[in-house]
């Protein structure tokens, strides 16, 4: 590009944006909590992301490529027991052969269809099909192992910069109305993690010679976050303890001893916990754990009957962002609500959700970029070559020379839990590995 034609819009895109700042300042400095997030949290994280930007991460080129064949042979093998499945072949890929084998061939049951009026094959179709019939499950398995070649095995490698064998993410501050960074180019926040396939993804994410990778995760943060802003007594007491609070919720719920709770209470607990936090109704609870919905209503009722500070918090939420349009973050971040005051029901029920979720969300957010900051600011003063080089949700990822492992190690829980003073406590769980996925 010739340099006047990028001179002029370069020019161009300072003046609108000084313009912009003198609107717009002096509004932020006359709200402190707004003021907060944007010089203590904001600024000094875009500082941050630059540097991590810059490192980037190593990539062990060939792992993907090894992964990448193993899924491409998994696939051939999940093709030829869908034709088996069929009794037929066809394409795996195509929607309209799929919806001809399930319902005209196999005479499955036909859950839902499209606008069109032809039975639906999407993902929520094939997961309902799949507890009762097996061509749905394979095909699930085999869309899954596609997208993780398409998207990381095959992609990564073509990604890695040349100069460096390194993959430079790029993180937006200014996209999730929560203050989440998203990552792309490439995404690094959405690598799964729930299958072994997905994990193993992580394990081409290296430390280079004489380095340790070191992952620190924040434990459990909405909940805890949810225990500080709703000021529920059990649920603080039972953080203030040290308890597994998902063990305490099933005690609770199911009127048994801790120590008695089996794996399956503990399960059922942990969905309802998360689960709430995200407004989840009775019917999205009795679908999650698949059971029936008196069921379900009747453990949200015992739930909030235990937790009744819970329950207060998400009525007075849902009404202060009706009143004023927006909801708060502890550190004042504002979460604004279009749609909350919506004629259509389920636009104002989704926006009612958001409304409980957001300060929760939001909070976590800030969090973790004054984390960020505080590490950062910690590394420079004590000169240390380690480095932060990801950000994944409530997780801070660093490369660091083995030299420097025992004091990184016992340094960065106490920077991480002591950014902020919350009615609980703020734990947080320190991995080391030669990889992302052992640091894990």
């Amino acid at each position: 590009m010739p340099i006047e034609r990028a001179a002029h819009y370069a020019a161009e895109d300072a003046e609108v944006v000084m313009h912009l700042h003198q609107v717009l300042y002096p509004q932020i400095e006359a709200e402190p909590g707004l003021s907060f997030v944007y010089q203590r949290i904001e600024l000094p994280t875009a500082q941050v992301l630059y540097r991590m930007e810059r490192a980037g991460v190593l990539v062990d080129a060939a792992t993907l490529e090894r992964q990448s064949s193993e899924l491409g042979a998994r696939m051939l093998e999940l093709e030829r027991k869908a034709y088996e499945a069929a009794g037929d072949s066809f394409n795996l890929n195509s929607p309209k052969q799929i919806g001809e084998i399930f319902f005209e061939r196999l005479k499955l049951p036909v859950i839902k269809k499209t606008a069109s009026g032809a039975p639906s094959t999407d993902e929520e179709v094939l997961e309902k099909l799949a507890a009762d019939y097996p061509l749905p499950r394979i095909l699930l398995d085999y869309r899954a192992l596609a997208k993780l070649k398409s998207t990381y095995t095959d992609k990564l490698p073509r990604m890695v910069d040349a100069n460096t064998g390194r993959v430079h993410t790029h993180y937006a501050q200014a996209v999730a109305v929560t203050g989440r960074l998203a990552s792309s180019d490439p995404n690094l926040q959405n690598i799964p993690i729930r299958t072994a396939e997905g994990r193993r993804i992580r394990e081409a994410f290296v430390a280079p010679a004489g380095h340790r990778i070191v992952s620190a995760d924040y434990s459990q943060i909405e909940l805890r976050i949810m225990a500080h802003i709703s000021g529920d007594p059990g649920l603080t007491e039972a953080f203030a303890r040290g308890d597994d609070v998902h063990r305490a919720t099933a005690a609770e719920i199911f009127g048994v001893d801790p120590a008695g709770v089996s794996s399956e209470q503990r399960r059922y607990a942990k969905v309802i916990n998360f689960g709430l936090i995200y407004g989840m109704s009775a019917f999205g609870l009795a679908s999650n754990l698949g059971i029936e919905r008196d069921a379900a209503r009747s453990y949200i009722e015992r739930y909030f009957a235990r937790y009744p500070g819970v329950a207060a918090y998400m009525e007075q939420t849902r009404a202060n962002a009706r009143e004023q349009g927006f909801v708060e973050t502890v550190f004042g971040r504002r979460l604004w609500l279009a749609e909350i005051r919506s004629p259509s029901g389920p636009r104002r029920q989704a926006a009612e959700r958001a409304a409980i979720n957001a300060p929760m969300q939001g909070t976590a957010a800030d969090l973790i970029k004054l984390a960020m900051i505080a590490v950062q600011e910690w590394i420079d003063r004590e000169r240390l070559a380690s480095r932060l080089i990801m950000q994944v949700h409530d997780e801070l990822v660093l490369e660091v020379p083995e030299g420097e492992l025992e004091l990184v190690r016992g340094q960065l829980p106490r920077l991480m839990a002591g950014v902020a003073e919350l009615s609980v406590p703020l734990e947080v769980e320190l991995g080391v590995g030669r990889n992302w996925d052992e640091a894990h």
